[in-house]
């Protein structure tokens, strides 16, 4: 039961005054807000793409001209392939991560979540400088003897999947070592003590206990993937254009209205499809990293019998799949499976790394043009970065519309979570669901819906108008760490405060807001960090006029490389490691009191 229930009728709270102080009513502003700035524009947009002579005129063109059916198979294709090859080698990773501890186990972990929490436009940035052609990969490669001159590693598909590999890594790292860390260690000892080789005990235990985190990860890596634009984009060549680059193309064209939207809604359905099918297999919670919130006891063992086929058919799959491939491995030495977690583990976590560690090199490089190493290194590029109006203009009203952005995604997604959190009201779940559906809707196909509606009300580039568009994404961050805060404390001390007569209100003024005000300072700065970064909206709701830091950024990479986008990038990356070292606390609590 929650505090303000409790209180009502201490109080006598009965009738209309009961009601109000009900918190369900506290998702009422989020829920008002995006259901106007996010619902009725991607409603809008499927009514636009059925509005040709007949329903299926646009739907038609999108599957009968080969240019877009071709790039929809490929996005498929490259989308597959970048969770498999996430899959493949965020799992040692993780593992890692569980088999280390102390400060190894914290620098591994820190290797993970930064880039996590860096642009990407800036990591993608990263892998342009990495393999260009004055760019550390081909310098080592001459200086082997292994190439005559340098070659041409980018605009191809393999960098592509190289670059969209390393952005989607953090997320199949983090989901498969959310469920590797509850996993009981008595489990593996008591199978090795009962004749279990590593092996076995790993295909045995370990694996079926750790597919659902492996499905959530390739999932989530999936659907991030069907959205691509900025990575494949900068990366790969003409034939590795993905669905979401074709709708930022044809948006420039007045008379592509319908068709666009068809565009758009194709992407949008393909992907929720698989989020449906996702939720149908593994839960829809997989999409914010949570259990189902408690709806009662009777509730707690209906869900405990509906996850039981699941577990039987993980069972199932490993059981048919793995005994030939056990037969085979067992065979090999038993320190081949640590060597190759350590192998495997490292290179990911020195793949992710490494750019990014260049990029920053660079930023103090005395050259004049981006050149690995640098000749010499000085302060000049910082210089004209802070001497430059233009940049300066740009990151004052990046930082001014992430500001706005925070404040709206705080106010209102802390709001929503006390209402979800603290309510007795049905169908948890499904509304946590639909406050943190934006984080899955393709950026491009958002964008383009709050396109018309921007429009209409006169908000496209205006900083109020970037700051609203920006909180649709901020708000399921908020909502998400938030939830978790308040999940954390202690409801007897809010029940003893509310029986000592304490109104609800001085019952969150008191006692709630001091513990979870660590949680909401984490939230305002995830918010912020988001907002800052954006990129996609920013294209389709800027102007001439409003010039973000992300999109400056973009027009120089597309047109000039030089070491001011290095000093961009490391200025970026110091306020996320600035960011996470005053977050860090607040999410081991956190995770400490769930």
């Amino acid at each position: 039961m929650s505090v303000l229930a409790a209180t009502a009728p201490r109080h006598g709270r009965t009738g209309l005054a009961g009601r109000l102080s009900n918190p369900a009513l506290l998702l009422l502003p989020a829920a008002l807000f995006l259901g106007f700035i996010y619902l009725l524009p991607v409603i809008d947009l499927v009514r636009l793409s059925v509005s040709g002579p007949t329903v299926s005129t646009f739907f038609e063109r999108v599957f009968l001209v080969p240019l877009y059916w071709d790039s929809l198979v490929r996005t498929m294709q490259i989308s597959l392939t970048v969770a498999t090859l996430c899959l493949l080698l965020g799992y040692p990773t993780a593992l890692l991560i569980r088999r280390t501890s102390g400060m190894t186990r914290t620098l591994i972990t820190a290797g993970v979540i930064l880039p996590y929490f860096i642009a990407v436009l800036i990591r993608t940035y990263a892998w342009m400088v990495l393999l260009g052609r004055n760019g550390p990969v081909n310098k080592l490669l001459t200086g082997l003897g292994l190439l005559d001159e340098p070659a041409q590693l980018l605009f191809n598909r393999g960098t592509v999947l190289l670059g969209m590999t390393a952005v989607l890594l953090p997320i199949m790292v983090l989901s498969i070592y959310s469920s590797v860390s509850r996993l009981d260690a008595a489990l593996p000892r008591a199978a090795q003590a009962s004749g279990a080789g590593p092996i076995a005990t790993f295909w045995r235990i370990l694996l079926p206990l750790t597919l659902p985190g492996m499905g959530a990860g390739f999932l989530l890596v999936f659907v991030a993937a069907l959205g691509f634009f900025i990575t494949p984009t900068l990366l790969g060549g003409p034939g590795d254009q993905m669905f979401a680059m074709h709708i930022v193309q044809q948006a420039d064209f007045i008379s592509s209205e319908g068709f666009l939207q068809a565009l758009a809604v194709v992407l949008l359905v393909i992907t929720l499809l698989f989020v449906g099918l996702a939720g149908h297999v593994l839960g829809f919670e997989f999409i914010w990293g949570g259990g189902k919130f408690a709806e009662g006891q009777a509730r707690t063992g209906t869900s405990r019998e509906a996850a039981a086929p699941r577990q039987r058919l993980f069972a199932g799959i490993t059981d048919r799949i793995g005994w030939p491939i056990l037969r085979l491995l067992s065979r090999l030495h038993p320190g081949w499976g640590r060597w190759t977690v350590i192998i495997l583990g490292g290179g990911v976590i020195a793949t992710l790394i490494l750019p990014i560690l260049v990029v920053m090199v660079i930023s103090f490089s005395s050259a004049s043009y981006l050149t690995f190493p640098p000749p010499g290194f000085s302060l000049r590029w910082y210089e004209k970065f802070f001497s430059d109006p233009n940049w300066m203009e740009a990151f004052w009203k990046s930082s001014v519309i992430a500001a706005a952005s925070a404040v709206i995604s705080v106010v209102l997604g802390a709001s929503a979570a006390m209402g979800i959190v603290r309510s007795n009201i049905r169908g948890k779940s499904v509304i946590m669901l639909l406050l943190v559906s934006p984080a899955i809707v393709p950026p491009v196909v958002l964008g383009l819906s709050l396109y018309s509606l921007f429009l209409r009300f006169d908000l496209v580039g205006t900083i109020w108008g970037l700051a609203s568009a920006h909180a649709i994404g901020g708000i399921p961050l908020v909502v998400i760490i938030v939830s978790a805060a308040l999940q954390g404390v202690d409801k007897r001390l809010e029940q003893a405060a509310a029986v000592h007569g304490a109104s609800p209100l001085t019952v969150f003024r008191t006692v709630t807001l001091p513990a979870i005000a660590p949680g909401l300072a984490a939230a305002a700065f995830f918010a912020f960090l988001h907002s800052f970064d954006e990129l996609v909206l920013s294209l389709f709701l800027s102007s001439a006029q409003l010039k973000t830091l992300p999109l400056m950024l973009w027009a120089d990479i597309n047109y000039q490389l030089n070491p001011v986008l290095a000093v961009v990038s490391s200025l970026e990356v110091l306020l996320v490691v600035i960011g996470l070292a005053l977050a860090g606390p607040v999410l081991a609590r956190s995770r400490t009191g769930a």
